[in-house]
């Protein structure tokens, strides 16, 4: 039991140090950068800059920086301006031209496009191309959805192999089907209702893509690295798609609690329950897409400012800097630990309150009973 705990805590270690590695695999490359100068001229270190160069977008996937050479992978920039057409070309050619080509370039910081691939009009101002570029989130869905698909045609395919009444599955398939049932008994059946198996192919997708994006996240160097959940954009997307479903199989009996709701007369009149289930229309999967995002952006950001410390205090002596290190790692070990448990539970919370909207939408005058 002594040597499992020592093992246990040996890979808890590596892996919160492993955490710290973010900033120096992301971003954009100017963390040596940072500390050299915190040495040598005492500048401040721009925590800001890294921060948002982790979790933000952009047009090249960093990886890491050795010496004086930068290592990442340019991405494919497509764009369509309204005076040359179509443009499509590797972020590398903006470095390679001094940071414009074909009229592109990407636009300063303080812009309101800032860190964004603009072109210049007649009058000079920065004008906005339709961007369809493969960004460094982009590609990450790709990969995260290549991922899902592998996972779930690779059970799938054990179980096409074997009769219905084969032996129950082990390892890794066994897993997986224990982790599918519960999700589809405890969560989808029970928030949904009778019609629960209409909806539970999107319900399931839901749970393990942000499941996956999550924990994928949390891996500090190539293909991981990159907070899709932590864009809002994704979070957007994905609670718009709830919204449709909510609305768009939502019984006579929803729609008639929303605007002739049960209450009394003069309520329904005025009207002010009809204007307030209205909005709760929209407001159900504002919350979705907000605790989402907010929860997910908000640990990367907590584990960056931690690793920061380091860098803070290169300048403010040996003594302090190791403390802080020291500090730095533990509690990145703990945020780590955190994170994981994190991107469980906010698959499994976005699953159920889209399942419970869904099911809320499924009401009808007289219950049936739970199609086995």
């Amino acid at each position: 039991m002594k040597k499992f705990r020592n093992i246990v805590l040996l890979l808890l270690f590596a892996f919160g140090v492993v955490g710290l590695m973010p900033v120096m695999a992301q971003g954009d490359g100017t963390v040596q950068k940072d500390v050299s100068s915190a040495k040598s001229a005492k500048n401040p270190v721009d925590v800001k800059g890294i921060i948002f160069g982790h979790i933000g977008d952009s047009y090249e996937w960093h990886i890491t920086k050795i010496g004086n050479t930068t290592l990442s992978i340019p991405l494919p920039i497509i764009v369509y301006s309204s005076t040359t057409g179509w443009h499509s070309f590797l972020s590398s050619r903006l470095k390679e031209n001094g940071g414009i080509y074909e009229g592109f370039s990407l636009a300063p910081a303080g812009s309101k496009y800032e860190d964004k691939l603009v072109e210049h009009n007649a009058s000079g101002q920065e004008v906005r191309p339709f961007d369809i570029s493969i960004t460094k989130i982009t590609l990450a869905i790709f990969i995260n959805s290549f991922l899902l698909l592998v996972i779930i045609l690779g059970v799938a395919r054990w179980y096409k192999k074997r009769p219905q009444d084969a032996v129950a599955p082990k390892g890794f398939v066994g897993f997986m089907e224990m982790v599918i049932m519960m999700i589809e008994d405890d969560v989808i059946k029970s928030c949904v209702g009778p019609k629960y198996k209409k909806f539970s192919p999107y319900l399931l997708t839901v749970f393990f893509f942000i499941l996956i994006c999550n924990l994928m996240a949390l891996i500090p160097f190539f293909p991981g690295g990159v907070s899709v959940t932590g864009n809002i954009a994704i979070t957007m997307f994905l609670a718009l798609c709830t919204f449709v479903l909510v609305n768009v199989f939502g019984t006579k009996s929803y729609w008639k609690g929303i605007f002739w709701p049960d209450v009394p007369l003069w309520l329904k009149v005025v009207p002010i329950m009809p204007v307030i289930e209205f909005f709760g229309i929209f407001t159900k999967p504002f919350a979705l897409m907000i605790r989402l995002f907010a929860n997910m952006i908000s640990g990367h950001m907590a584990m960056l400012v931690l690793t920061s410390l380091i860098f803070i205090t290169a300048s403010f002596g040996a003594a302090m800097n190791s403390a802080m290190t020291v500090a730095s790692v533990f509690f990145n070990i703990f945020m780590n630990a955190l994170e994981i448990l994190i991107a469980i539970i906010q698959a499994y919370v976005f699953t159920m309150l889209s399942a419970v909207f869904i099911g809320l939408a499924q009401t009808n005058e007289e219950p049936k009973k739970i199609e086995k």
